[in-house]
């Protein structure tokens, strides 16, 4: 999909002239299902605006990854407090590889002291030329609608009305990528951890102290789990989850980047959300900017707030109490869909035994068949030291801690990489 936004050229070239500071940026190439990764392609990075001046020039490795580059960004402050000034630079991405459509992505995000993760997925070549995606600007720099107010507990009991019986977290939520009754917007299916990540690096700033960012990411699940657990658009007719509109939900940017320090913290909280005390339905969790929005008076959260607080010392909850109120508290999804093996509630680490190191270890074999990278193990259902190699190179790739110990977030990142890698087995076998 094209998205067109104006360049801004000598906005780009001022804001070039202003960048201080250093970011990393790293790009993984699969293909476009998502399950393969894309060996040797070859990855050209500019400055957005000046697309022919190369500053980097790289091969992807046997897991579609690009060595981690070091890149100039603004300076942080900028980041740190509401500015007038940008503050992250823009990059462009362009991506060849043989068999397959050239991809250009303008306006990669780059912020200073975090690693920004660029995923592209390659289009098997056909009679097209190449696919340019462009990355709007983010919520707190650029202008958006301001959310509409909605109650933060949605009626159910209407006749007629489909609500799930229970709390679940879906594998993937379909995303309408325009308002709501945009009917020339586009759908997409996008994995429910990809989509919060997604939409927590569009919304805050990946600088900001990881209590902070946590206390987002809470309101951003809990917000989308209203949504799929009341089917709330689907009763109304449609045949989407959530849309992009801020308007409506959140802002969910196609193509977009990522950034570790986020991703890592969806990874570890994405099983739960907000509730209060007798309602069963997650809460809707509406917040707001605090700067060029403000909306206190309707009892959210301001997303510049939440950082003020964060650097005076709160934890995640005393956060989100701070604003929605002391009787909401976190709680956690009776079911996560999608995957074969649920978490066994504890650490599995060299001298661990048992069913579940050994489906463990079958599913660490399944994605070595996908990444090289990955060694082929014995499925013995004991945790060696082969094993924890496996892992800790899994880790690598996919951007966790590498200590060898799969952990809950380890565990379901296995799960996802398994269950997307022996789809496409079956459906070539």
């Amino acid at each position: 999909m094209v998205q067109i936004y104006p360049y801004r050229n000598e906005r780009k070239v001022r804001m070039q002239q202003e960048q201080t500071d250093q970011g990393k940026l790293q790009v993984t190439v699969l293909t476009e299902d998502g399950t393969r990764p894309v060996e040797n392609a070859m990855v050209r990075i500019s400055y957005t605006g000046v697309p022919d001046s190369v500053l980097e020039e790289v091969r992807t490795d046997s897991s579609g990854q690009t060595p981690i580059l070091d890149l100039k960004t603004p300076p942080l402050e900028y980041s740190m407090e509401p500015s007038e000034q940008q503050p992250y630079a823009e990059y462009t991405v362009q991506i060849q590889a043989e068999g397959f459509e050239q991809e250009e992505i303008a306006g990669t995000e780059v912020l200073p002291g975090v690693l920004a993760q660029q995923p592209v997925r390659l289009k098997f070549q056909s009679r097209q030329e190449f696919d340019r995606i462009v990355i709007g600007p983010h919520t707190l720099f650029g202008e958006y609608p301001p959310k509409n107010t909605e109650s933060e507990i949605k009626t159910v009991t209407e006749t007629g009305e489909i609500v799930l019986s229970k709390v679940v977290i879906p594998e993937y939520v379909v995303v309408h990528d325009g308002p709501v009754g945009d009917s020339s917007a586009q759908n997409y299916y996008v994995r429910y951890k990809d989509y919060i990540k997604n939409v927590a690096s569009s919304e805050i700033y990946a600088t900001w102290p990881a209590d902070s960012i946590r206390a987002n990411v809470l309101a951003i699940m809990s917000f989308t789990l209203n949504r799929v657990y009341t089917e709330w658009y689907r009763n109304k007719g449609y045949d989407f989850t959530i849309t992009s509109s801020t308007a409506y939900d959140h802002k969910w940017i196609y193509g977009r980047n990522v950034f570790d320090s986020i991703s890592n913290i969806v990874d570890e909280l994405f099983e739960n959300y907000l509730s209060r005390p007798d309602v069963r339905q997650p809460i809707l969790t509406q917040y707001c900017d605090g700067r060029q929005v403000q909306c206190r008076d309707r009892g959210w959260m301001t997303q510049w707030g939440s950082k003020t607080l964060a650097d005076q010392g709160y934890s995640p909850i005393e956060i989100l109490r701070y604003f929605y109120g002391n009787d909401i508290y976190i709680n956690v999804a009776e079911e996560v869909s999608g995957v074969p093996a649920s978490w066994p509630g504890y650490d599995l680490n060299i001298g661990s035994t048992g069913v579940k190191v050994r489906q463990l270890q079958e599913q660490i074999n399944g994605i070595a068949e996908a990444y090289p990278a990955v060694p082929r193990i014995t499925a013995d259902g004991i945790y060696g030291q082969r094993t924890s190699e496996a892992v800790k190179q899994i880790q690598n790739i996919f951007g966790l801690p590498q200590t060898g110990i799969t952990d809950y977030p380890t565990w379901y990142k296995i799960q996802e990489i398994y269950v997307g890698v022996s789809r496409i087995a079956e459906l070539n076998g």
